[in-house]
């Protein structure tokens, strides 16, 4: 009988232990659920100042530091934060020295969550007013403020809101699961003994902390974990600051490991000097505790019982020193980290700004989509480039420019690609309409722009024909193409002007000189009809004229298309129509297009009409 009760006891007994290890794994999906969905909305809702933030606010270590805080307190990831920076770097937009103050940064940003958590400290009858703030308070109010966000409102920035009061409900309904969960291991004497054992053994906390958070990725999730644990009121100080100490280097692993996948250099220093960091944070505040606990000071901290707010408190101060003690020192760690990771004797590549596109930027939408921008209006004057320097050939032709207009074309057409792909894959991502028809304009874009790089190497074959052949043009049609090209790199600088700077002004500008090319090309092979017919020019310097009219005038189509597709963003009727659009706009008297087309054909069509051919 009393054999059989022992039974039913253990039973009972892995029955409890099986219910609160689902309690507490259930709490936790829930809080870094929770913690996901606040990021995301808390990272749509500022993803448009984050370059700004980053970019512009880190000309000196110190900024640097103040800004990785920031941005880090904003978007609640330090991890986020250090793999957008990696993202900025492979775009060219900051160094190593800026992206090493803002992971320093990174550190102290990412206890603003613990802060945030240490509100479970808040007792009921602490006061009318803060019993508001106790999570179990707070979490349902968060809820319902999100839901009639999301669901009820639906107007401008209230979807976001929406998330960000979800997550942060969401993320406070895990905590209290977990910390529910956890409660009764207060009575388990083992779980005391495991503490007492792990207290005794800082080293093995350092190593316990490292690992579960490599195997979590999350340091947040952890400390979180960490903070309902103290509700058990066992938690003391001896076990807590090396676990904290082993939390910090075990998302420094994690955050190495996303920056040197398909990063460059820079990015995976980057990631050196996060690791570097947190190794020496550490191992300067495990021996100044441990030279302050042998010399006997604070007698009464080292096993006193910490709640979460004293956990919160340690986690800032052991990030908020260690930042400031390295910060002097920032030059110091890029050159470990070059020392480290060293430069590849590659050759240089003349076009950086359509290299690779970094994937790790689409953790913010907004940023991802603002940088391929920038990429997409680099490539438009890099096309624009290599097509006045292949029309250069025509003047004097040079086999090494050749070769340099074929690098160029080669670079444009792989960067076509990467970034088609790039915009495929960020579609899914991006939710605000006016993303959604900034993404759609690019997508379009590309295509065109890659034509006129296309035209380039066309230009560049006729010129080598005309070289080996010793063909040569008339001096009328010199004078006549010099007139026709310079209204074409004309149009091709306006093209780059509405994608580097979203000027809607150039972009009005395309349409009426477009018109005034097609004018001026009508018009020079009217003419070449009759130097044919008068025998003042060769049957292969006339095909060779033809063909390059007719890839000048294609060339100034595509800075149409990209003209309208600009417009068409924001405006509904150029959206559903393009063409009827064109028309409309050909048969109107507007009176800006119509000033704007008698000035350019004053500029280019009036000046062919008095070359004698």
């Amino acid at each position: 009988m009393l054999n059989r009760i022992r039974l039913d006891m253990m039973g009972e007994s892995k029955m409890s232990t099986v219910l609160t290890l689902i309690s507490l794994l259930g709490g936790l999906a829930m809080f870094i659920y929770g913690m996901e969905i606040m990021g995301d909305g808390l990272k749509q809702s500022s993803g448009s100042t984050l370059k700004n933030f980053l970019g512009k606010l880190t000309q000196n270590p110190l900024m640097g530091l103040i800004t990785g805080t920031l941005v880090t307190a904003i978007i609640q990831s330090s991890t986020a934060t250090i793999v957008l920076t990696v993202g900025l770097i492979s775009a060219g937009i900051l160094n190593l020295q800026q992206a090493v103050s803002i992971v320093l940064g990174a550190n102290i940003g990412t206890t603003v969550t613990a802060q945030i958590i240490r509100l479970m400290d808040i007792e009921s009858g602490s006061g009318s007013i803060l019993t508001f703030f106790k999570p179990d308070t707070l979490a349902p109010i968060a809820l319902i403020i999100g839901i009639i966000f999301i669901m009820f409102i639906k107007k401008g920035i209230s979807k976001t809101a929406g998330m960000i009061c979800m997550g942060f409900g969401i993320l406070f309904t895990g905590l209290m699961l977990m910390t529910d969960a956890v409660k009764p291991l207060s009575e388990s004497q083992k779980f005391v003994d495991m503490i007492s054992f792990f207290s005794d053994m800082p080293m093995l906390g350092i190593v316990t902390g490292l690992v579960l958070t490599v195997i979590i990725q999350s340091s947040s999730a952890m400390v979180g974990i960490l903070q309902a644990l103290s509700s058990t009121g066992v938690i003391t100080f001896n076990l807590v600051y090396p676990l904290i100490m082993g939390i910090n280097l075990g998302t420094c692993v994690t955050t190495a490991m996303v920056c040197s996948i398909g990063s460059s250099k820079d990015a995976k220093r980057t990631g050196v000097v996060h690791i570097v960091f947190n190794c020496i944070g550490t191992v300067l505040f495990m021996i100044g505790m441990s030279i302050v606990k042998s010399a006997g000071f604070f007698g009464d901290l080292w096993g006193s019982v910490v709640n979460s707010g004293g956990i919160a408190n340690f986690q800032t101060l052991f990030n908020l020193v260690t930042a400031i003690v390295l910060v002097p020192f920032t030059g110091l760690l890029v050159k470990l980290s070059c020392a480290i990771i060293k430069d590849d004797p590659e050759r240089e590549n003349p076009y950086p700004e359509i290299g690779e596109l970094d994937k790790k930027l689409m953790i913010s939408p907004t940023l991802a989509l603002a940088e391929v921008t920038n990429s997409v209006a680099a490539m438009a004057r890099i096309a624009r480039e290599n097509f006045e320097r292949s029309l250069g050939q025509f003047e004097r032709y040079d086999e090494a420019l050749t070769e340099e207009i074929n690098f160029c074309e080669e670079h444009i057409d792989r960067f076509a690609d990467i970034a088609d792909n790039y915009l495929v894959e960020l579609s899914g991502k991006i939710k605000d309409e006016k993303e959604e028809r900034q993404l759609s304009m690019l997508m379009q874009c590309v295509p065109n722009i890659e034509r006129i790089g296309d035209y380039a190497t066309n230009f560049d074959e006729l010129a080598a024909k005309m070289s080996v052949e010793r063909i040569s043009f008339s001096e009328s049609a010199r004078q006549e193409l010099d007139i026709l090209c310079c209204a074409v790199i004309d149009i091709l600088s306006l093209a780059e002007d509405v994608l580097s700077k979203e000027s809607e002004s150039a972009a009005y500008r395309i349409e009426p000189l477009e018109e005034v090319i097609d004018d001026m090309v009508m018009m020079l092979r009217n003419r070449h009809t009759e130097r044919l017919c008068q025998g003042k020019c060769s049957i292969n310097s006339g095909l060779i004229f033809l063909d390059m009219l007719t890839q000048l005038e294609r060339a100034a189509d595509q800075c149409s298309s990209i003209a309208i597709l600009f417009l068409g963003k924001t405006n509904q009727e150029i959206l559903k129509n393009h063409h009827l659009y064109l028309q409309k706009l050909h048969s109107s008297n507007d009176q800006p297009y119509v000033e704007e087309q008698e000035r350019r054909r004053a500029q280019y069509l009036a000046p062919l009409e008095n070359i004698q051919f």
